[in-house]
């Protein structure tokens, strides 16, 4: 009966010890991660929910790659058009000088050599590469957007349209421009007009300072398209930022859920380890004391 009842002691006392430092690890495992859920079965709502959480986090981390992926070609095409722009511009500038009746014919096939030098560099620049290596002006072409014909005319050989990319929530935005849509302009082209300027003032015109006059006007039509679509791309990249700030927001509020339904309550679980401690050593001293008593300790 008595060994019955010893072994019946220590097994309890066994139990109880495992018990006790089982949830002592738990609670220090719970301040370690900052996490209260250790598996689903802890608290199978607030499981269901933080998983819920993270499969939104997730498909937001793959809409902000998309939508950086987004804002960076479409900065190279700001970039781009700007170089454009500036190249216009310079052309105008040496039409309007050719349009002067008082120049030579050698000082306007000057003027020639240096509009056909911007007429390549035009070209250049409309296979100016985006972020993936491939034709940032060519649409969805993976090759260039444009090439010469066996004339020395450019010819676009690029997709109708650009890509749309997803921004999370129906949300897209074109991910950037095709050349037509800047370089053309009623039944011509940027090119066009700036290869026939240059050869009218190598001698191909007969009025050469009237074809640089009659060029003025085109070039500003070519410049204000340009400029149209500076406009769209601006507004482009505006609309990618607005969506990721909301994104970053939303991630924000998320980050504070997860903490709120799943994370640890730091002074909670400290105060309930401190507890768990003292309760451990206190059963442990209560142990040793009293499996160190016999009948003789209760016999003085």
């Amino acid at each position: 009966m008595t060994s019955v009842s010893t072994n019946a002691f220590y097994e309890r006392f066994n139990r109880d010890q495992t018990v006790l430092r089982g949830r002592a690890e738990a609670l220090q495992a719970e301040i370690g991660s900052g996490q209260r859920l250790g598996r689903s079965s802890d608290d199978p709502v607030a499981a269901s929910r933080l998983r819920t959480l993270g499969r939104a986090d997730a498909f937001a981390a793959v809409d902000l790659s998309i939508a950086a992926r987004a804002s960076s070609d479409l900065a190279l095409t700001d970039t781009a058009l700007q170089s454009f722009a500036d190249s216009l511009i310079r052309v105008q500038e040496l039409a309007t000088q050719a349009a002067n009746g008082v120049l030579s014919t050698a000082q306007r096939a000057g003027i020639a050599t240096e509009i056909v030098a911007i007429s390549g560099e035009l070209v250049r620049l409309a296979n100016t590469r985006d972020s993936a290596g491939h034709a940032l002006f060519g649409g969805n072409a993976t090759g260039d957007a444009y090439m010469l014909d066996s004339a020395g005319n450019a010819v676009y050989i690029g997709t109708p349209t650009a890509s749309e990319l997803p921004l999370g929530d129906g949300q897209s935005v074109t991910r950037g421009l095709t050349g037509p849509e800047f370089l053309n302009f009623g039944a011509t082209n940027l090119f066009a007009l700036v290869k026939g300027l240059a050869a009218d003032l190598a001698g191909a015109a007969a009025d050469p300072a009237q074809a640089a006059r009659d060029a003025l006007g085109g070039l500003d039509t070519a410049l204000e398209t340009l400029t149209t679509q500076q406009t769209v791309v601006g507004t482009r990249l505006n609309w990618i930022d607005l969506n990721t700030q909301r994104r970053t927001q939303m991630g924000e509020l998320h980050a504070q859920e997860q903490a709120d339904v799943g994370g640890t309550d730091l002074t909670e679980a400290v105060s309930k380890l401190q507890q768990t401690m003292t309760v451990l050593e206190a059963s442990q001293a209560s142990f040793a004391r009293l499996s160190s008593l016999s009948l003789f300790d209760f016999l003085r």
